[in-house]
């Protein structure tokens, strides 16, 4: 069997979290195809947060891809490549909603979109909290926090209102291991 095989990479841009390069690959069939990668070198990890009530800690704030606000669970990406993902989850977790986990527990990991982009999030499931403060916000974020029942969000996401991966799947995830 013929394989797919990279014969060029060539940095398009490079930016301060994601580097663009075209790709240029020869086919099964021989012919050559330009493909698009992108790189993110950090990686990243976001939290499902529990509140003692139930209620799931969400942000929302506004995507410049989308144009508009989403509501999302807190992610962020790690600030080392040899930091822990589960120090990451922690720390976005205080900075965006002011709260600390007692328990923090891995649900899952993936890769956010495939066809084009090798980018990792571990997603961990935050338990046992406490309100710890304010936000701690960088200077360009403008998070507000919301409280939401399980059911609400999964409503949503089938619905077609949650579309950001890694908040769908942390939902799902959480909602299957609450479940099982």
């Amino acid at each position: 069997m013929n394989e797919i095989k990279r014969i060029e990479r060539k940095l398009v841009h490079k930016g301060s979290i994601l580097d663009m390069y075209e790709d240029t690959m020869l086919l099964p069939n021989g012919k050559t195809e330009k493909w698009d990668f992108i790189s993110h070198r950090m990686g990243a990890a976001c939290v499902l947060a529990v509140k003692p009530d139930g209620k799931i800690l969400m942000v929302r704030q506004y995507r410049n891809a989308l144009e508009r606000e989403t509501l999302e669970v807190p992610a962020g990406k790690r600030d080392s490549l040899n930091e822990d993902t589960s120090i990451c989850a922690a720390r976005e977790l205080e900075e965006e909603t002011g709260y600390r986990a007692g328990k923090l527990e891995k649900l899952l990991s993936l890769k956010s979109t495939v066809a084009f982009c090798d980018e990792l999030i571990d997603v961990y499931l935050a338990t046992d909290l406490e309100k710890i403060g304010e936000q701690k916000l960088d200077e360009s974020e403008d998070i507000k926090i919301e409280s939401w029942d399980l059911k609400e969000l999964m409503d949503m996401c089938y619905a077609g209102k949650l579309q950001d991966a890694k908040t769908v799947a942390a939902i799902m995830a959480y909602a299957a291991a609450k479940h099982s």
